[in-house]
This record gives structure tokens, sequence and C-alpha cells, in this order.
């Protein structure tokens, strides 16, 4: 039989994620970030044998938690602390409206961060010793390398299996997700007076022509045999940031530069189709990258999915995804992911928001299928 279900962790829930999202926890604010830590430092702190370990890489903390003598949890939950950034400090408060928490960050990922803290405090009260731990990072909206990156990477961190919830939904598993670079375009010209364009390069319209160029490749991509419009499963080409260091109007820039973010499916590989940008692009052109990685392919655990089906009375539906999560770096180093989140909604946003109800029903479908793994409970 079944252990005892647990009381009703709702009013915790509630409460941590609202002070989480308090926290403007975002890239340019690094006392926030460190706030935030001190804040799950002190919920972890508590809970009897448990030991926390600190990471630090390029100037982003992680934090490691699981019962003493445990190095490697046979199920290790992973979340990330750090939110999007929207200037003013004052757009990060939270309120409870129609059964939602909503707030900047509050559906990713502070309600996801605040189930896996108290679970697994739930856990080690039941069984102590259980060897499940946390994996807590801080720079996933900005790529990944300095956390979870470095943790799977040189930090050599392992787990039988992550539970990592921040990808698909209640109903949805992702089993598959696009590789991503982030890439910076750069053309010189020269700064002379507009009107003598003859004299020198124009920047801009050597930027704005190469990324017509690349553009069209994309197009050729999407549109080409492996193209696949009914699930956008094609690679993007997305420009997002274009300028110069000119003021002037009737000054043509010394240079101009854009930011583009570029997602792509297998077969296809990072190499290849930053190949293929810098060949379209030309050799006038400088492509610099800055974030990269490969599409992953997610193997969840047959369990989990029959746990979650049960709870749910349905079963999940396998999803593919052209967003990118921290699981890539955890399937890469060759363990198996689980990437399903609460209900979640407006994300990136100031009113984002969690559905309180799925949260209470995650906590649930977790903690039933940890304690069916480790301990054949049910």
């Amino acid at each position: 039989m079944e252990a005892e279900p647990s009381p009703d962790p709702t009013p915790r829930l509630v409460e941590l994620t609202r002070d989480l999202v308090l926290i403007p926890s975002t890239e340019g604010r690094p006392e926030e970030r460190a706030r935030c830590f001190q804040v799950i430092a002190q919920h972890l702190e508590g809970v009897p044998g448990t030991v926390l370990r600190r990471f630090e890489s390029g100037g982003f903390e992680s934090m490691v938690a699981a019962p003493a003598g445990v190095d490697a949890p046979a199920v290790l939950m992973v979340a990330h602390l750090d939110v999007i950034e929207h200037g003013e400090a004052s757009l990060y408060r939270s309120e409870v409206r129609g059964g939602r928490i909503v707030g900047p960050g509050a559906g990713d990922m502070k309600g996801q961060l605040a189930i896996i803290i108290e679970l697994y405090r739930a856990l080690q009260r039941r069984h102590p010793g259980l060897p499940v731990g946390l994996a807590i990072t801080s720079d996933e909206e900005i790529g990944g390398e300095h956390g979870v990156g470095y943790l799977f990477g040189e930090a050599g961190l392992r787990c039988g299996i992550a539970l990592v919830p921040d990808g698909g939904s209640p109903t949805d598993i992702t089993v598959e997700e696009k590789g991503i670079l982030h890439l910076q375009l750069r053309t010189e010209g020269r700064e002379i007076h507009a009107a003598r364009p003859w004299l020198a390069p124009n920047a801009v319209l050597a930027l704005a022509r190469a990324l017509g160029r690349v553009a069209d490749r994309f197009e050729r991509w999407r549109t080409g045999p492996a193209g696949d419009d009914d699930s956008h499963w094609y690679p993007t080409f997305s420009p997002t940031v274009i300028g110069t260091d000119n003021t002037t109007v009737n000054c043509l820039a010394g240079g101009a530069f854009a930011w583009a973010d570029v997602r792509f499916p297998p077969p296809l590989t990072g190499a290849e189709v930053l190949a293929a940008i810098r060949a379209e692009a030309g050799g006038g052109v400088a492509v610099e990258v800055k974030v990269a990685a490969e599409p992953a392919r997610l193997d969840p655990d047959p369990l989990y999915l029959e746990v979650a089906a049960g709870l749910a009375g349905r079963r999940l539906a396998e999803v593919r995804a052209s967003g990118g999560s921290d699981a890539r770096f955890i399937a890469a180093a060759g363990i198996p992911a689980v990437l399903t989140r609460p209900l979640v909604g407006k994300l990136h946003a100031p009113d984002e928001w969690i559905d309180i109800a799925s949260m209470a029903a995650f906590f649930e479908v977790y903690r039933r299928y940890i304690e069916r793994k480790l301990l054949g409970a049910g």
C-alpha cells in the first residue's frame, strides 16, 4: 500500500513562491541573486543531515543540496532562480489572483523552485537520508553554461535521473529540444558625411543585406524536405537587436551589429548551421558565437509517465520544444531527464503566473514518483 499522503503543501508553496518573486534575481543584479540563495539556504539548512555545496563559475553561483554522503543522488531535482530583467525593481511583486500567483518569474521558475524545496524537506522528514537532491543555478536565462553546464561538466555532478520542471506542461512531456545559437553579426565601415556615401562602405546597409541573405537561407530550410510547418520543427533565424554607435543622422556609422537567436532541430548540428550562416553573411561580416547548444533528446522514465498519467487521468503527450532548457546539459552527460512543469503562463512578462492548484498536483506527482522509484511504495 502506498504511504499516506503528505499534509497539504499549498500554503507553504504559495508563501515561498511569493517571497522568491519579490527578489529581482536577474543577470545584472548579483547581490539579489545572492540574496535569493540566502533565502533558499535558510529553508534547507534546517533539514537534518543535509549538506549544501556551493559552486561558482563566471560570477554565477550554484547550490547542490543532498543528504550527507550522497554525492550522486538517485533523483536530482533541478531549477534556476534567475529571472528576466524588467528594469524597475518595483515590478518584482506578486499577488494571488484567480487561483494564480502572478508576478515576474512566478512560472519561470520561482514557483517550481518552491515546489522542489518543499518536496525535498517533506521527503527527508518522511524518509531521512533518501538519495534525493537539489541543484539550483542562477544563469539559465542567459544560457546556463555557468550553472547546469558547469555542474554537469567541470564540476562532475552526476545523478541517476534528473527532474527539470522547466518545460512541457501537466499533460505534456518534452522529449526533444532544438539546438540554440546566440550570435552577434558585425560589419565595419567608416565615419564620413552621409552626403558623400561613395567615399566609404556603409556598415548599416552591409549588415542589412547580410541579414537578408541569412534569412533567405533559413526560409529554404523551412520550405525544404525537412521543414515541418505544422509543428514549426525547422531551423529559425531571429534577429533581435540591431544597432550602431552612431547618433548623427547625416553621418555614416563606423560599424553596425545585430544579435540573433537561432534554433535548429536534429539532424542539423551547431557547426553546420553556423557554417551556413557565415557563408551567407559573407566575408565582410564577423559572426561571433555567444551561446551554443546542440539539440537534445530526452529519455523520460516510463515510471514517471505512469505515475503522472495515473494522477492526471490521461496519458501525457510527448512533445518537441523550440525553446531550450538546462535539461540539454544533463542529456549531453548521458543522464535521463524528465521535462514537465505545472500550468504557467505569460512567461517573461511582468504579469507572469503559475496556477496554484497545478502546483499542488505537480508536487504530488513528483512525490509519488520519487517514493515509488526509490522505495517501491505504491
